[in-house]
């Protein structure tokens, strides 16, 4: 059926709402969501709860998962209900873990196993800063190699050269006045 038939089908007192899919678009259906094939079929349905041997109570869900996140939660519907961001960071769970707890939370809930989806955290940083500019904790000025010959080298050099003069001059001097308080 094409689109012109469509609106000669369509009675001039007829009213579509204001909010709703062109005409259009009602002709031809949606399509099908992408990528369901290569989804788990425990995700397509429903279950809360997947049935797992392991896991029987939350605090042996979280042990599972790998992090010292401990709960006081004692039923598996509370647990999944009331299991929040909010919650958990009322109980004092820091931000990483929450995300943590949250997402195993969800991938568990697709059906995939344990194992398959927890992991350690990621470990503290030995190199901090934004980059090659701090190594080690110490900052790294140059990459170049500084010579003698370079003009930072050179000025400190003509710099400490002046300093040296003028204390030699300072010292002749003050040799002259205990010659002249002596005679």
């Amino acid at each position: 059926m094409s689109l012109t038939t469509l609106f000669r089908n369509l009675s001039c007192n007829a009213r579509l709402p204001a909010l709703s899919r062109s005409l259009a678009t009602r002709v031809r259906p949606s399509p099908e969501p992408r990528g369901t094939h290569l989804l788990p079929t425990a995700s397509l349905d429903n279950t809360l709860i997947p049935n797992t041997d392991s896991v029987h109570t939350p605090s042996d869900f979280l042990k599972a998962i790998g992090r010292s996140v401990d709960t006081k939660v004692e039923d598996w519907d509370e647990f999944w209900q009331q299991t929040t961001g909010r919650n958990l960071r009322s109980a004092g769970v820091g931000v990483r873990d929450r995300r943590y707890v949250l997402w195993c939370m969800e991938k568990y809930r697709q059906g995939l196993p344990i194992p398959s989806f927890a992991h350690d955290p990621r470990p503290k940083k030995t190199i901090r800063g934004w980059g090659p500019s701090v190594q080690n904790g110490k900052r790294i000025r140059s990459r170049r190699v500084r010579t003698p010959t370079s003009p930072t080298t050179k000025s400190k050099r003509k710099e400490q050269e002046r300093k040296d003069r003028k204390k030699l001059k300072r010292e002749e001097r003050e040799e002259l006045r205990k010659a002249a308080l002596l005679l």
